[in-house]
């Protein structure tokens, strides 16, 4: 005759739980992906204009360019600060350059890049 003790029968049962539970775990992970926050970068937009917008829609952000042509358009905010406006083949926006030229308006660079940046001998910030 064959005898299987109670504590040996819940033994392959709790490891399978466990496993299920541990599955289970991994899926659940795997479907919130990866953190948004660190995804995200800390810059979205300039003024309501972001990459993917149509010309019309940023135009109606930004008002009349000052300078403008098929691929770019200039924004004289203020006398510290201008913007530029890349557009690719179908209209829409593909990057944003802004310049600040003094002033008290211009943010921190950790603001804007999520990181420091060095400053260059001349003062300028670059950073890709």
């Amino acid at each position: 005759m064959f005898h299987v003790s109670r504590r040996s029968a819940t033994l392959p049962l709790l490891s399978l739980l466990v496993a299920a539970l541990a599955f289970a775990a991994a899926q659940a992970r795997a479907q919130n992906g990866p953190d948004k926050d660190k995804e995200e970068p800390p810059f979205h937009e300039y003024k309501g204009v972001r990459i993917g917008m149509t010309a019309e829609e940023a135009r109606k952000k930004l008002g009349n360019p000052t300078d403008k042509d098929d691929k770019q358009e200039v924004y004289s905010v203020n006398d510290n600060e201008t913007c530029q406006v890349y557009y690719d083949d179908a209209k829409k926006v593909f990057a944003v350059s802004i310049t600040y030229l003094g002033g008290k308006a211009i943010p921190a660079a950790k603001n804007i890049l999520g990181a420091e940046a060095e400053a260059k001998q001349d003062g300028s910030l670059y950073k890709l």
